[in-house]
């Protein structure tokens, strides 16, 4: 950790998050390569050093007043407004999730570029980044920075383990290992980002060990507002640090800083279409329509129910996870507690959600002021087909539901619940994606090519979720850290 801005450096990484700190390591490990990491949120230099609530598996530290996280307004549908919540601090949004680390299906590849991202490829990726703490063999890593463990048997709440049980029950398939290539579509312990009853981000397994060496510079507090550019050549980025507005000169640039930022980062660098651009205010860099166009998430719809037995503490807060073709059911253990309306009922959710939605949003800026929230647009369920696939996941959803109600694990709410009422409840899975998708040519929408590289201009790459070409059918966090690990080979192999 430094106060000290370098004025100028090899690599500026812009946002420490799953990816940024994956990155910052691994560019980082040749001597000789001058690297800087910044952050807008806040950091720590130790694992003495880092916060509790960071490190607890069994806490979300993302709710009203929480420090490490930023919060944007975004539209689900058409007057259904949801808080968005991305984490802000070293490590990013994957030191303060759920755990979940369950890796993208073989099959989600197959529409990103063959020559360098087909599952084969990625494949040596995930195994390198883990430590897999239930299985071994050819499919899993035994000695990667990140532990990976599943709870099963006496670890498993009363909630979770009637829910595994009630699945078996109906007919599906037992999964025993979600993360492997050969998995079905079945119930099964989730893969967690858990060593030693701690949240491993990728802050503590890949930046904190690295911290001591001198050619790496992190800086905490410290906002980029946009990058530089002498004609199509990125040459720095522009900094706010303790309110002054600094340049810091760079032979390349990689934004990871999700979805939503790296976005928005672009368009205030004048990468973006044009008409957009000249909108705000900002001056057409290069001229790339897809910036902040296919922009996606998983939609979930959340059926409220009462538990009725007590929890096991320090566990993730999802332990248990069924997934059927493009659905995923939840049987969270975190107190994702909502007030049924006009009864001040506290209660829990049963979560349902469409992991591949055909429905595309979009990430606009408002104006070119930094400072100012973008505008957000899902456009969830836009897709006659994604409607009527939700519809009848939440069907789907009630009957396992009641299958639970019958255990005496939990009580139902409100026993009238159909699947008239479902979109009452619709709310996202904060998985986001796609605002700058990889692809094979900018007139195709797509933002960056096969090895991560802008589009237009040179010196500049985008690492991170935002980059994904479409939905992954299991949540993004594993997949991330793979990207990371993947595109460092790409960024050292490129020309300065």
């Amino acid at each position: 950790m430094t106060d000290l801005l370098p004025q100028e450096v090899d690599i500026a990484i812009v946002g420490a998050g799953s990816a940024g700190c994956v990155l910052a390591a691994k560019l980082s490990a040749a001597e000789g390569r001058s690297v800087a990491l910044l952050e807008s949120g806040p950091g720590y230099g130790s694992m003495a050093g880092c916060p509790p609530e960071l490190l607890d598996p069994g806490r979300l530290p993302v709710g009203p007043g929480a420090r490490f996280v930023r919060r944007y307004r975004g539209e689900l549908r058409p007057g259904q407004v949801t808080e968005i919540v991305r984490g802000r601090v070293l490590g990013g949004s994957g030191a303060v999730n759920g755990c979940y680390f369950v890796r993208a299906r073989p099959a989600d590849f197959d529409g990103w570029p063959q020559e360098h991202w087909s599952f084969s490829q990625v494949l040596p990726h995930f195994r390198a980044l883990e430590n897999d703490q239930n299985f071994g063999g050819e499919f899993h890593g035994l000695s990667g920075p990140i532990p990976v463990r599943r709870d099963t048997g006496d670890r498993l709440t009363p909630l979770s383990s009637e829910f595994y049980a009630a699945c078996l029950a109906a007919g599906f398939v037992d999964d025993p290992d979600k993360n492997a290539p050969t998995a079905m579509a079945g119930v099964g312990p989730v893969p967690s980002n858990i060593g030693d009853g701690r949240r491993i981000s990728t802050a503590i397994g890949y930046l904190l060990p690295v911290l001591h060496r001198q050619n790496l510079a992190v800086l905490t507090n410290t906002t980029v507002t946009r990058a530089l550019f002498d004609a199509d050549r990125a040459v720095g980025i522009e900094v706010v640090d303790n309110g002054i507005r600094r340049r810091i000169a760079a032979d390349r640039i990689v934004l990871c800083g999700g979805a939503i930022e790296t976005a928005a980062l672009l368009l205030r660098s004048g990468i973006g279409d044009p008409e957009q651009l000249r909108s705000v205010g900002v001056p057409v860099v290069a001229a790339l329509p897809g910036v902040g166009a296919g922009f996606f998430d998983h939609p979930e719809v959340g059926i409220p129910y009462r538990p009725t037995r007590g929890g096991i503490a320090d566990v993730p807060a999802l332990q248990v996870v069924l997934n059927t073709d493009d659905i995923e059911f939840r049987t969270y253990t975190a107190p994702f507690a909502e007030l049924v309306p006009g009864s001040g009922d506290v209660v829990q959710r049963f979560g349902v959600v469409l992991m591949r939605p055909r429905s595309r949003g979009s990430v606009r800026l408002q104006d070119s002021d930094p400072r100012t929230d973008v505008a957000i647009d899902y456009r969830y369920l836009a897709s006659e087909s994604d409607k009527s696939a939700m519809h009848d996941a939440v069907l789907t959803g009630r009957r396992l539901l009641d299958d639970l109600i019958a255990t005496g694990v939990v009580d139902a709410v409100s026993p009238d619940f159909s699947d008239a009422r479902f979109l009452e409840h619709l709310g996202t899975s904060q998985h986001l994606g796609g605002t700058c998708r990889m692809g094979r040519s900018a007139t195709d929408g797509a933002v960056v090519d096969a090895r991560c590289q802008v589009f237009g201009v040179t010196g500049l790459s985008i690492v991170d979720a935002s980059i994904i070409p479409s939905p992954l059918s299991r949540g993004p966090h594993a997949t991330v850290v793979m990207m990371a690990e993947r595109a460092a080979e790409f960024i050292v192999q490129s020309p300065f």
